[in-house]
């Protein structure tokens, strides 16, 4: 059987995945049909690509779950030491599931090989429904090419895309972190963020990257802006000299990282030499998103 870009459904990739295939082994099989289970016996997937989850589009999904039910049940695998079910796919579900105050949930039951199966078949089920941020997909890509040991054509081949828009993708993990971060919330888009990487000076990819925050530039605006920067049509400013930034700890940086998921916006604690004083800065980028976060903050 030749590859096929994998658009036939989360359902298909298991039982029927190529034996020549480097992510999907031969023999995995599909457990039966949906059944349902109690919602607290459900654990996340420890590999899941999804790093962020938007605490106002769950409450939306949670609304209409509510309203209308799960559309699609979530894949997990059993654990017969634990009695207990691992998610493969849909942690959103899930969790706006939960967040709905249902008892129980629909599944499927499937048997990935091994954790290398099991991750890819949640990165590219999430790639599927379109609800990896760009950075997050950028990530699964690299991690999918160094576990399974495959390149930029092979992998193309497994998640039904171009060569040139995996390349693509993976460049945008050579943005700043902050660049980074502001496309993982949706501050900017994956077009700013190609556009930004023409700008071969990186302060002044950066000087760019304020200019569209600030000024809300489009992704055509941005482009042309990026080509003024590098032929030279727009002189270089004098920089301002900024203090040195006191590098983060990994409890500061988890602190941080809690807070981002809880508020569902960015967050930036920053430490001065003295580690008792610093400040704390939360993002919004709309004033429905300003009104969500104090919603979050009051509670």
């Amino acid at each position: 059987m030749s590859r096929k870009a994998l658009g036939r459904g989360l359902s298909a990739l298991i039982p029927e995945a190529p034996a020549q295939s480097p992510l999907y082994a031969a023999g995995s099989e599909s457990d039966g049909r949906p059944l349902k289970v109690p919602i607290d016996k459900v654990r996340p997937n420890h590999l899941q690509p999804r790093r962020h989850f938007d605490s106002a589009a769950l409450s939306e999904l949670a609304s209409s779950i509510k309203q209308h039910g799960l559309a699609q049940p979530i894949v997990v695998s059993y654990d017969a030491t634990t009695r207990s079910y691992e998610l493969i796919a849909g942690e959103r579900r899930w969790r706006a599931t939960q967040l709905a105050g249902f008892n129980e949930i629909e599944v499927v039951v499937r048997t990935p090989k091994d954790d290398q199966q099991r991750m890819a078949i949640a990165l590219i089920e999430n790639l599927q429904r379109e609800d990896l941020n760009p950075i997050e997909v950028a990530l699964g890509y690299l991690r999918l090419m160094k576990e399974f040991g495959i390149n930029q054509s092979e992998l193309g081949q497994e998640v039904g895309k171009s060569k040139s828009g995996i390349s693509n993708t993976l460049r945008l993990l050579e943005l700043s972190e902050e660049i980074q971060k502001s496309l993982q919330f949706g501050q900017i888009s994956e077009g700013h963020g190609r556009a930004l990487l023409t700008i071969t000076d990186p302060i002044r990819r950066h000087e760019a990257f304020l200019k569209i925050t600030e000024e809300k530039l489009s992704v055509r605006e941005t482009e042309t802006l990026a080509k003024q920067i590098e032929s030279g049509d727009i002189p270089v400013e004098p920089k301002l000299v900024r203090p040195a930034l006191v590098p983060k700890s990994a409890d500061l940086v988890a602190l941080e990282e809690s807070l981002q998921h809880l508020l569902g916006t960015k967050v930036e604690i920053r430490t001065r030499k003295n580690p008792a004083k610093g400040s704390l800065t939360i993002h919004y980028f709309s004033f429905d998103d300003f009104d969500r976060i104090i919603k979050i903050i009051k509670k």
